[in-house]
């Protein structure tokens, strides 16, 4: 029981966590846009100016996020959760304020990098940023016996050195046309910034909230703390598997804008084929991997008997979530390539909050068929949004979207005058 308790206590704070830190991390996708547009049209001093900007929109609207975690117990019970889960909850929560602020710099930047295409040092740095959690997270729990409050603090001092890494390589010169130094013109057209950056992160966000949202809806069932505790896992894994495939939506978003910015549509056309094709053969092996072990890898998680055959029977479920996220976050990348983060949100309105939740209440709670029903309803949403987002795609005017492309970095620009060192406005109208 104790087991399940923790479990189910880190898993319901980290529903409050992902509502922060994927909301920056939805809101740095303008970032990822803006950068890689501006690289592939070769607009490269820009791109410091629009990681600047990003800074400041992400940094407030962290702010404005802390409330959720200096009040997540009385959050959690007036949502109704267990008593035991939101006290659970209480004692992780202001933890997670140093890492979450963390993601304002680090999440930016790694779209910034990986706009010009510096993928390797962006990959070193979390390498080991990485090892550095787990060998700290072995020393605080294992070994001097801290509990989750040693893991906390191993969390934030990797996710801390990671943002001091990167700035080591921006500001050391490692990106000398990108980078010139901190400039006020990052205050200049911080509206036209904001909008894309909110509809960016609505658009992300309404994405991985999706299934925090799922999560709490567990926790109102019969038995909650073996529900979450099984959803949680399976959670854990498709998210194991979804890393992947969001690595693959980074190389995506970055192809397609960059040809953008270049004007050839027809290039981002081929790098869409190309890495679609490479994502859907990755996401059929997983498929049949977790067909095949389904029953065993619940034992990764937990020694709890509960537990391990819930995660069992949602297995083949399981399996071909695995298969859809193969797909869908290729598709989401093409689109903040492209900047249609808007058309995306309202997608995922659509297809989550009116089409999956309510299948999943009515599977779970009417039909009785409990998490798996809420699985269920998860499937369908996100079955219904590649759909959608499919023939969104298929239907589009590449030509207009570089034109649109076009327009966007013209309406933007700063010339830099090179002899005085400054970011003079631009003349350019269009």
């Amino acid at each position: 029981m104790g087991e399940i308790l923790y479990v189910t206590g880190v898993s319901s704070h980290i529903v409050l966590k992902n509502y922060g830190t994927k909301w920056k991390l939805g809101m740095s996708s303008a970032t990822e846009t803006m950068c890689g547009q501006a690289f592939g049209a070769g607009q490269y001093h820009m791109m410091g100016i629009y990681l600047q900007r990003s800074w400041i929109v992400v940094a407030i609207t962290t702010t404005t996020l802390l409330p959720l975690f200096v009040f997540s117990c009385p959050l959690f019970r007036s949502l109704g959760e267990e008593e035991e889960i939101s006290i659970a909850s209480e004692a992780i929560s202001l933890w997670f304020i140093p890492g979450i602020y963390s993601y304002v710099f680090s999440s930016t930047i790694q779209m910034y990098l990986q706009a010009q295409l510096k993928n390797l040092i962006v990959g070193w740095l979390s390498a080991a940023s990485f090892l550095l959690q787990v060998l700290l997270s072995m020393v605080f729990v294992s070994i001097l016996g801290l509990g989750v409050p040693g893991a906390m603090v191993a969390f934030n001092i990797s996710s801390w050195l990671l943002v001091i890494g990167e700035f080591v390589y921006i500001f050391g010169g490692w990106c000398p046309n990108t980078w010139n130094g901190f400039t006020a013109a990052a205050f200049i057209d911080i509206w036209p910034v904001l909008k894309l950056s909110i509809s960016s992160g609505v658009m992300l966000c309404l994405e991985l909230w999706y299934y925090a949202v799922l999560v709490l809806l567990a926790g109102y069932m019969k038995n909650a703390m073996v529900a979450i505790a099984a959803f949680s896992i399976c959670l854990n894994i498709c998210q194991w598997e979804f890393m992947i495939f969001l690595g693959l939506l980074g190389a995506t978003s970055v192809r397609v804008s960059n040809e953008l910015g270049r004007g050839n549509a027809k290039a981002a056309l081929f790098s869409i084929k190309v890495i679609l094709s490479t994502s859907i053969c990755l996401g059929v092996v997983c498929w049949v991997l977790c067909l095949v072990f389904g029953n065993q890898i619940s034992y990764l998680f937990t020694s709890d008997e509960e537990v391990a055959e819930a995660v069992s029977s949602l297995s083949t479920l399981l399996a071909f979530s695995m298969l859809l996220n193969s797909v869908q976050p290729i598709l989401t990348g093409v689109a903040i390539g492209a900047g249609l983060q808007s058309s995306v949100a309202i997608i995922n309105i659509c297809s989550y909050y009116v089409f999956g939740i309510p299948i999943g209440l009515l599977l779970g709670y009417v039909v009785h068929l409990h998490v798996k029903g809420l699985w269920i309803g998860m499937i369908c949403g996100v079955l219904m949004q590649t759909i959608v987002l499919s023939f969104m795609i298929w239907r589009l005017d590449w030509s207009e979207q570089v034109k649109k492309a076009y327009e966007r970095l013209h309406r933007w620009i700063l010339e830099s005058s090179i002899e005085s060192n400054q970011i003079l406005p631009s003349s350019i109208s269009i």
